[in-house]
């Protein structure tokens, strides 16, 4: 066959297919619209995954760094106004809050995670700063508040997405709950459990957990006082006896005979 009959027949095919498809298009125009609104909604799905990923979770770590950037200062300013009696640890309650809501809108698990755990090192930071003595109930509320954000953090958002540096925190902080709490067998097994665990080899969680076994340990230790020294009394101390000065006594030269020789 010919190059020339050749195209004629694609050409003519081709002439064939324009002329029947808006005839095609008329039968199966139900078909065509369900394909392309697929198709569109494919496209505007990855579209939007992709804004989610990239666009709104770095707006929310950057609104986290800077919530965390300003804790420093605001404890320095809490501090220093306690030494003029005033109590402004109260102030901490709105960071706190804001990291609540950074937690329940993050799209990102780790950093929904992080939003936890730093709210509940803030609400167990805020206790310390309280300048009266905190109440067992006061106690117990806070720092059982603070134990639902940590494991919140471990058994959701670090299970869907494995951190072992946060994970470390997270359980550093339910030991110092614990600990805070006067149950020291269990933060001992959390510190223990951090310590030893090869997961969290080399995070600086596992090796504050050292510290405080260090610590508790040297809590635990019997402190025995010896008796207090018998005070030393002092040797009276004999009156000198001042003698008065001796008198200069003078030589008299003895008298010698002279002789005059006329």
């Amino acid at each position: 066959m010919k190059a020339e009959h050749r195209h004629e027949l694609k050409t003519n095919e081709l002439a064939q297919w324009l002329f029947s498809l808006p005839a095609w298009a008329q039968q199966n125009l139900r078909t065509i619209i369900y394909v392309t609104a697929g198709t569109v909604l494919v496209v505007g799905y990855t579209i939007w995954y992709k804004y989610q990923e990239t666009v709104v979770v770095s707006r929310e770590q950057t609104n986290m760094t800077a919530l965390l950037t300003q804790l420093p200062q605001l404890k320095a300013y809490i501090a220093q106004t306690q030494t003029q009696g005033a109590d402004n640890s109260y102030m901490l309650m709105q960071p706190a809050n804001a990291l609540e809501s950074i937690a329940g809108s993050a799209k990102n698990d780790s950093v929904a995670a992080l939003a936890l755990i730093k709210e509940a090192d803030v609400l167990r930071t805020e206790l310390h700063f309280r300048p009266e003595i905190v109440s067992r109930p006061d106690l117990e509320n806070q720092i059982g508040r603070a134990k639902q954000f940590y494991t919140k953090a471990l058994d959701v958002h670090l299970q869907q997405s494995p951190n072992h540096s946060l994970e470390a925190m997270a359980k550093l902080g339910l030991g110092l709950c614990e600990e805070e709490l006067g149950n020291l067998d269990q933060a001992r097994k959390i510190y223990d459990e951090l310590a030893t665990g090869a997961t969290f080899e080399g995070t600086t969680s596992a090796a504050a957990a050292k510290q405080r076994l260090i610590l508790m340990d040297s809590f635990n230790q019997k402190i025995v006082l010896m008796p207090s020294p018998k005070p030393v009394t002092p040797a009276l101390m004999e009156t000198p006896v001042i003698l008065p000065a001796p008198e200069p006594q003078v030589q008299v030269a003895p008298e010698t005979n002279a002789q005059v020789l006329n």
